[in-house]
């Protein structure tokens, strides 16, 4: 592997536009002199040659959040009272490597906001950068042959900071791996890391600021790729053979979607939610009905989504374009969750959603008050290092079941590690203060590695609790969630009374209402099922369809334009197994 040549890097200090230093802490979006430099000018600073510039020549697979880490990297240089909490907490869980400029004055603050840096995990690399945002600018873990082997995979950043573009590299070095990087045409992809997750399955997800940055006219004068040639590339070196785009929110300065949304695992979406008439609710909104409309999960089964409200500031939500509070922008680090909190009032309601959505996790709340006004919080400033020896466990959830009790419920995993798997065991409970009983799994599909095993049934009434263990024919041995048995897997036997008297879903109020443009229709569903909602006019008449499939259990928000309708009086019309619902619309 290439080794960094920091005489390289000296250089790229003294050739640098003097602006891009100008102001710091530099924010997570543009500066003043970042934007009047790239007004003047049509190409990407610094080192673009680092890396290995060619795919790699083996199937890849990017690394999930929720996956075994090894390590976390951060840079410190601004924000550091934050810093240094994150680093407080998570040096308990993985190394913490700090890249720094001088490693007495480091050392120094980390002792100052009381970090015991010398007990362990916390390690040091010397390296210059412009900015603490080493999510965007990090490089992106990737497992080769899926299990066999780690490596990086960096982008091109997409702001002119030519030290923070080669800090991948140094990492890369740090750990000794090999950084591939997509910097050269055919394959050059400018892409920043807090506008991209993965499920470690092959599935995407991004707002469409990744084909405005790599498209026609881009601003960074690469290749102009088109949404075939993103998604090429992605496949190339990123192990993605789908590519979830949503629409940018109109108001949002800098397009990253780990501002308002986050995967938790393989099937579940947290949310924010923000109340009617603060900027970009409504593209929220129409992107997450977008998903559950178009995608299902790696599995084939509805997305679940995980709503939590957005937290005001001084009661009050910014206007158009300025940085709004976040809950979603949070760093799962193996057993621990990394909260940005902001309020009492509203953090209580915050840590009970995260609670109950990663039971077992401990959370830890970090106030980031000091750093939201620059447009980022804390997923923005770490970035994560897979393990060498991943043993991946790979589950999805089972729902509640409603209506008839089977006489068992299947469990299935799909494991694997690079020597093979030993076996793997289904541990269940209907107490998680009494013992779990055991069942071992059989591998019921070799060519996916799917391991099954099926908890027999269970009183009406229970919610059952489970877990899965794996060993590795080396010896390795994990459980998913990487939690348990503190934390589990749950799902809910609901009695068959009771099942017949809830209704399946219940149309909220539309808003607005009279409607004249985008119009919001809200559906709560105590359990999924087969749902249609149309539109018709005051004599029953369909006029169109704004969905028809599996609603998702919970909460979900379905949109149609009013402005396609001729002005009049209509009805919203639900139907699913509960009956049918109607709600009278005045269309402006």
């Amino acid at each position: 592997m290439k080794k960094l040549f920091y005489t390289f890097l000296f250089s790229a200090v003294l050739f640098a536009p003097a602006a891009f230093c100008q102001t710091d802490p530099l924010p997570r979006g543009f500066s003043p002199e970042e934007l009047l430099w790239l007004s003047q000018n049509k190409s990407v600073p610094g080192a673009a040659a680092f890396g290995i510039t060619d795919p790699p020549s083996l199937p890849v697979r990017a690394m999930a959040e929720w996956e075994e880490m090894q390590a976390m990297v951060i840079t410190w240089r601004s924000y550091k009272p934050i810093l240094a909490q994150i680093v407080q907490a998570a040096k308990e869980e993985v190394r913490v490597v700090i890249v720094n400029s001088n490693l007495a004055t480091c050392q120094s603050e980390l002792t100052n906001f009381g970090v015991d840096w010398q007990s362990g995990n916390v390690e040091f690399l010397q390296a210059p950068s412009n900015s603490v945002w080493i999510r965007d600018y990090g490089a992106n873990p990737i497992y080769l042959n899926g299990v066999d082997s780690l490596a990086l995979v960096d982008w091109i950043y997409n702001r002119p900071r030519p030290l923070d573009d080669i800090i991948p590299d140094a990492v890369g070095d740090y750990f000794g791996l090999p950084v591939y990087s997509t910097t050269v045409a055919p394959y050059d992809l400018t892409h920043p890391g807090g506008n991209n997750f993965s499920d470690g399955m092959g599935t995407n997800f991004s707002s469409k600021l990744i084909l405005d940055e790599n498209g026609p006219l881009n601003q960074w004068g690469t290749s102009n790729h088109t949404e075939e040639g993103v998604d090429s590339i992605m496949e190339r070196f990123y192990g993605i053979d789908r590519y979830v785009k949503f629409t940018n929110l109109p108001y949002d300065g800098i397009h990253h979607i780990d501002m308002h949304m986050k995967l938790l695992n393989e099937t579940t979406l947290l949310v924010g939610e923000y109340p009617e008439g603060v900027p970009d609710r409504a593209q929220i909104e129409a992107n997450i009905q977008y998903l559950l409309d178009n995608f299902t999960t790696p599995f084939g089964t509805p997305y679940r989504v995980v709503r939590i409200p957005m937290p005001p500031e001084n009661g009050k939500y910014p206007s158009m374009g300025a940085p709004l509070r976040t809950y979603v922008n949070s760093f799962i680090v193996n057993k621990t969750v990394l909260l940005p909190t902001y309020e009492l009032q509203y953090d209580t309601t915050a840590l009970r959603i995260w609670q109950e959505a990663m039971p077992g996790y401990n959370i830890v709340g970090i106030n980031c008050n000091g750093i939201i006004d620059a447009g980022g919080a804390i997923h923005c400033i770490v970035k994560e290092v897979g393990v060498q020896d991943p043993l991946l466990i790979q589950h999805n959830p089972l729902d509640d079941i409603v209506g008839a009790n089977p006489p068992g419920y299947e469990v299935n995993a799909w494991i694997r590690h690079r020597s093979g798997i030993a076996g793997a065991t289904l541990y269940y409970t209907t107490d998680t203060a009494a013992a779990y009983q055991s069942l071992d799994m059989a591998l019921a599909q070799p060519d996916s590695n799917r391991w099954s095993a099926s908890i027999p049934q269970q009183p009406e009434g229970s919610t059952v609790y489970y877990y899965i263990h794996a060993n590795a024919n080396s010896g390795k041995q994990v459980v998913r969630p990487l939690v348990a048995p503190e934390g589990y897997f749950d799902f809910y036997i609901y009695p068959a009374t009771a099942a017949e008297e809830v209704p399946t879903s219940s149309l909220g109020k539309v808003f607005p209402n009279p409607a004249s443009a985008l119009t919001c229709i809200p559906v709560e569903a105590t359990v999924g099922g087969e749902t249609v909602i149309e539109i018709s006019d005051l004599l029953g008449r369909k006029v169109g369809t704004v969905f028809s499939g599996t609603l998702p259990a919970g909460v979900s928000r379905h949109y149609f334009r009013a402005d396609g309708l001729a002005a009049g009086v209509y009805q919203v019309v639900l139907r699913s197994e509960g009956g049918v619902q109607a709600q009278k619309i005045i269309v402006k």
